[in-house]
This record gives structure tokens, C-alpha cells and sequence, in this order.
């Protein structure tokens, strides 16, 4: 583990001066459940440190973006921070700085390729972003930031920039029919481990599509695209 964490810190361009808040960051929580049962929610596992790492995540990237697209409206910046910061970007991202060699899993997860999977990737990715912040301060987490996303922005239509197929249907749904779609969990299936779950997007009651994905946000996106793709087989979407 030391030899992954000194290969990580080389990778974000970062050494932590708290260990302990490092290896709380890479701890999932089928990890924090076996080995530390006692302890107390705010320290057995990075769940919390995941939810102040989206929020300073959206700061950050909301002050490269006016700099990298000075014409760019709201709209047009709302759509890239939502494709930056979502489920699938932020896993391409852990995996380069090795996140997935260094990320804490339970025996099951472990089995089952959880340091592969993009919802556990990129949770523990918002969880490391906020430890930084809590070890060094923004001054320290904003160039560590700023040196990850900045290349995606450099080519609007960079590959790791994925679309967002939520924000897209809504934006349409709202323009043609002046409503807001929703989304309703049919099924989560499997061990806790492993889960799959379905997911149904719908417009006032009407089913528009259903899907399924590893994660609900996984599910609901893909439920999202295929919306749009049958109500619009033949339109390229587009950022």
C-alpha cells in the first residue's frame, strides 16, 4: 500500500501531510465495514469526504470553465461542468492517477472487481479531492484540480468528456412540452457487492424509456440516452 500511495501522490501532484486522511479517502465503505465496525461514521470511510469533494468539485471546475470558454453562455458552461464532473469522466480520472490500484475494498468488492467500477471510481476520486482540501487547504486542492480537468477543456469535444444525456432530455422535454422528466428505480438486484439497477425515466406518467447500469446514476443516464435516441433516431447529440 505505501509503494501505491507514494505512486498516487506523484500522479496528482500532491503529498499529504495527513496520512490518516489519505487512507479514509480510499476507503469504501464494504472496506470501513469490515475492518472498523467501531468506529464512528464521519471517520470509518470516505462517504462523507465524497460529499464535500462533489461540491468543491463543482467550484473549481465552474472557475476553469469561464476561463477556458470566455463566449460560452450559462447554458453552454452548465453542460461541460455536468459532463466533467459526472460518473464517467471522474473514473477515466482516477485511473490515471492510480486510484484503482490504491482504492480500500472489502473482500467482496475486491472479488468482484469493484476497483474497476466506475461509480466506486469516481466516488473515491470526489473523496480524495476533498481530503486534499481538508489536508492543505483550497490553495492546495485548486492547482491539483486545475491540473487534472484543464487538458479536457482545451478541445470542447475531448473523448473524456462524456455527454450528458439527463440535462439533454430535460432541456428538451422542457422546450417541447414544458414539464420536467422523472426518474423511478424499477429494480436494484444482486449482492450488495454487485449490484445492478433499472431504472425508468418517464414524462407525466408516460414511460419513455427503461434501462439498467451499475450504479442508479449509471442507470439514469442510460435510461436518458435512450429516450432521446428514440424520440430522435437520426439527431447527432451534442455538448
Amino acid at each position: 500500500m505505501n509503494s501505491d500511495l507514494t505512486v498516487l501522490q506523484k500522479a496528482l501532484g500532491y503529498e499529504f501531510h495527513d496520512r490518516g486522511i489519505l487512507l479514509q479517502a480510499l476507503t469504501h465503505t464494504s472496506y470501513g465495514h469490515e475492518h472498523f465496525p467501531k468506529k464512528p461514521l464521519a471517520t470509518r470511510d470516505n462517504e462523507r469526504l465524497e460529499f464535500l469533494g462533489d461540491a468543491i468539485l463543482d467550484g473549481i471546475i465552474s472557475d476553469i470553465l469561464l476561463e477556458a470558454f470566455p463566449q460560452a453562455n450559462e447554458g453552454q458552461l452548465s453542460k461541460l461542468r455536468a459532463a466533467a464532473v459526472n460518473e464517467k469522466t471522474l473514473a477515466e480520472l482516477a485511473k490515471q492517477v492510480t486510484l484503482d490500484q490504491s482504492v480500500r475494498l472489502g473482500k467482496g468488492e475486491m472479488q468482484t472487481g469493484g476497483n474497476l467500477k466506475p461509480s466506486i471510481l469516481s466516488s473515491t476520486f470526489e473523496a480524495l479531492i476533498a481530503a486534499i482540501y481538508i489536508d492543505g487547504g483550497f490553495n492546495a486542492v485548486y492547482p491539483v484540480v486545475r491540473h487534472l480537468f484543464a487538458p479536457l477543456f482545451r478541445d470542447q469535444t475531448h473523448s473524456m468528456i462524456q455527454v450528458d444525456h439527463k440535462t439533454q432530455l430535460q432541456e428538451r422535454i422542457q422546450a417541447e412540452h414544458k414539464v420536467t422528466p422523472t426518474y423511478h428505480l424499477v429494480v436494484a438486484d444482486g449482492p450488495d457487492h454487485a449490484k445492478t439497477f433499472e431504472v425508468e425515466v418517464r414524462m407525466n406518467g408516460e414511460k419513455l424509456a427503461t434501462a439498467r447500469g451499475s450504479s442508479k446514476k449509471e442507470a439514469e443516464q442510460n435510461a436518458a440516452r435512450f429516450a432521446l435516441e428514440r424520440a430522435h433516431p437520426k439527431t447527432e447529440l451534442s455538448l
